[in-house]
């Protein structure tokens, strides 16, 4: 695996342990943080397999987008679209006045990012 792949592996992960404790926090939990981290997990795995691939990505939070780039070498990853497209919401909307995520939507968010995570890791070839 190239050096900036296990970079991006490891931020990934960083989010990962991040939306976790969040979501089961008893006291003062913060919901839109484990959902906006749920997010950044995704989408730093995506990034992490478009830079084993070398495929250009730019600058972009959108994951649809960035499945859609490498969809090609990995077709098989078609059946993770409708996580990543409930997860979009995350990146922004949340981190802003005006909404606000509760712990059903976190759980949600976290149960999907896990699904994300586990596909491409696999398509990866990280071991679990």
């Amino acid at each position: 695996m190239k050096p900036l792949t296990k970079e991006w592996v490891r931020k990934a992960d960083g989010d990962f342990a991040t939306a976790q404790p969040e979501l089961r926090a008893r006291r003062a939990p913060n919901y839109d943080a484990a959902c906006f981290h749920a997010q950044q997990c995704a989408e730093k795995y995506l990034k992490a397999l478009l830079q084993e691939k070398e495929i250009e990505f730019g600058k972009t939070h959108n994951l649809t987008a960035l499945l859609d780039m490498v969809i090609d070498p990995f077709p098989l990853l078609e059946s993770i679209r409708p996580a990543l497209h409930m997860l979009n919401s995350f990146a922004v909307d949340f981190r802003y006045p005006g909404e606000n995520a509760d712990k059903e939507l976190a759980a949600r968010a976290v149960k999907l990012c896990m699904l994300v995570r586990r596909e491409l890791r696999a398509s990866l070839r990280i071991k679990s």
